[in-house]
């Protein structure tokens, strides 16, 4: 019994030396959440459990190399990506989600796998798990974690704003805004492109 005892007691009282865990990602916010993602190494990400309202949009900062995800105007999400190269830059400016395919696969560069592949422009650029060395590295496309493409691609709709930018993000900036226009345009986009298959 005493043998036993103090196997017991040995890793409880370890567990008490443990520092109190931080407080959860759902009590970040956009301030910490900014904070946090200009830490992240490459291929990591940051997802809270913000409780907001209001359509997702996407800002892509080339120089942050950093996704930030918003619902309304409120930041719930942060990613290291990678975009373009000099040679293969990323496009800037404000791009509706054309497209979405779970499982896809390039028709530009080798068949190469694009898994979570959400176009934002008809001639090859789009939101894609892949390669993420932390610096522009694609041929044009916004490379994801694939967990964070992964819950990206679950909760964006047809038509949601990804803004692509050539600025450092600062928090408190205005998330991209959808407008109900381009949303209807690319649902009805995708509909005639179904279609005609």
């Amino acid at each position: 019994m005493r043998r036993f005892a103090r196997y017991l007691i040995v890793p409880v009282l370890a567990g008490l030396a443990l520092p109190a865990a931080p407080a959860g990602a759902e009590a970040m916010d956009s301030l910490a959440i900014t904070e946090a993602a200009a830490a992240l190494a490459p291929n990591r990400y940051l997802w809270t459990d913000r409780q907001a309202e209001g359509a997702v949009s996407v800002l892509i900062s080339i120089p942050d190399q950093r996704a930030y995800v918003f619902r309304g105007q409120t930041l719930v999400a942060a990613s290291a990506v990678s975009t373009g190269t000099d040679e293969k830059p990323t496009p800037t400016g404000r791009f509706t989600i054309l497209q979405k395919k779970a499982f896809h696969r390039s028709n530009l560069y080798d068949d190469a796998a694009m898994p979570y592949m959400q176009r934002l422009t008809w001639d090859g650029v789009a939101l894609h798990a892949g390669r993420n060395p932390g610096f522009p590295a694609s041929h044009g496309c916004i490379r994801l974690p694939t967990a964070f493409a992964k819950k990206l691609f679950d909760i964006t709709q047809l038509g949601a704003t990804v803004e692509v930018t050539d600025m450092a993000y600062v928090s408190g900036t205005d998330a991209p805004v959808s407008d109900a226009g381009e949303v209807a345009r690319a649902n009805a986009a995708a509909g005639d492109m179904l279609a005609s298959r």
